[in-house]
């Protein structure tokens, strides 16, 4: 497609690019909202109640003034998925409407997931690991490229190479950048820092801090410039500090525990197959953390 900014035109006319455009154009026709089942590729994890209470009040005063579009199951005669519309279905489920009116498209699996995107992206609804998330999932299942995914979306391929670059972030800082803790800017910052449980623990700093995106990167930096020194961690030598060569095994079990709790973690063979883990914690706030990941419950409920 020539056009530059997909997202620009709208979704109804991005409907017509994506949904077979030489058919002819289908006509709105109620079905019954319980055999319409939501997109099973739509990348928005999360959909508050508020706003959802809120489209629903909105719909209750002034009818559905958009149907919703679907496409016939593949899998289940006389069901339909969701192409376009997750929020709109949701509040008119919470209506308890028993129909709604539909548009009925036939649309590959691509076209589900691309919509979906677009869908979210027009409005401003994913966030950010969801949005990467939805660019992946483009890649992996249809091998689409980062060019082809940005024309699709309406960005440039360099954005989308961005929001990619997001996933590859400890679960922690993650959690941080899903929770609104930490923004686009200071995950990027982070980005810079090869070891997974520096990154995490510069995380946390910079949310008990409120530091600016100019101080993670000034701090990150720094990180990198002392973790270039190996004798400063001792990493040069194995966990227990003999040199000697390690199962890869355990280094690779070892690496993926210290990513799961950002900290450092250090697995130690002894002999006939035992050994222990030692897990580092930097204070009582963050063995409460530590503890809680481990376990699955906080330490107050255990002692309570």
């Amino acid at each position: 497609m020539s056009k530059r900014d997909r997202l620009g035109k709208g979704l109804g006319a991005l409907l017509g690019e994506y949904l077979d455009p030489e058919a002819p154009e289908a006509e709105v026709r109620k079905v019954r909202l319980g055999s319409i089942v939501p997109n099973p590729l739509q990348p928005r994890r999360t959909f508050t109640e508020d706003e959802l209470a809120e489209l629903a009040a909105s719909i209750d005063e002034n009818g559905l003034l958009q149907p919703l579009v679907v496409r016939p199951s593949p899998s289940a005669e006389g069901r339909f998925e969701l192409v376009a519309g997750e929020r709109r279905f949701r509040a008119l489920r919470s209506l308890a409407w028993e129909e709604a009116p539909v548009l009925v498209r036939e649309a590959s699996d691509e076209t589900l997931l691309v919509l979906a995107l677009v869908e979210n992206l027009q409005r401003e609804q994913l966030s950010p690991l969801e949005e990467a998330m939805g660019y992946q999932s483009l890649v992996d299942r249809f091998d689409m490229t980062q060019a082809q995914i940005a024309q699709a979306v309406g960005k440039s391929r360099s954005a989308v190479a961005n929001f990619l670059r997001l996933l590859k972030l400890p679960p922690s800082v993650r959690k941080f950048l899903e929770g609104g803790e930490l923004s686009v800017g200071h995950a990027r910052a982070l980005l810079s820092l090869d070891d997974s449980v520096q990154a995490g623990r510069l995380a946390r700093k910079a949310v008990e801090g409120d530091w600016s995106v100019r101080e993670v990167e000034r701090r990150a930096k720094a990180a990198q410039g002392s973790s270039a020194d190996p004798s400063k961690d001792g990493r040069s030598s194995g966990p227990s500090g003999s040199g000697g060569s390690r199962d890869p095994l355990v280094v690779a079990l070892e690496r993926a525990l210290q990513e799961s709790l950002s900290t450092r973690v250090r697995i130690k063979e002894g002999s006939g197959g035992t050994g222990t883990i030692q897990i580092t914690y930097l204070g009582p706030d963050d063995f409460e953390r530590v503890f809680e990941l481990v376990t699955g419950a906080s330490a107050s409920e255990v002692v309570g």
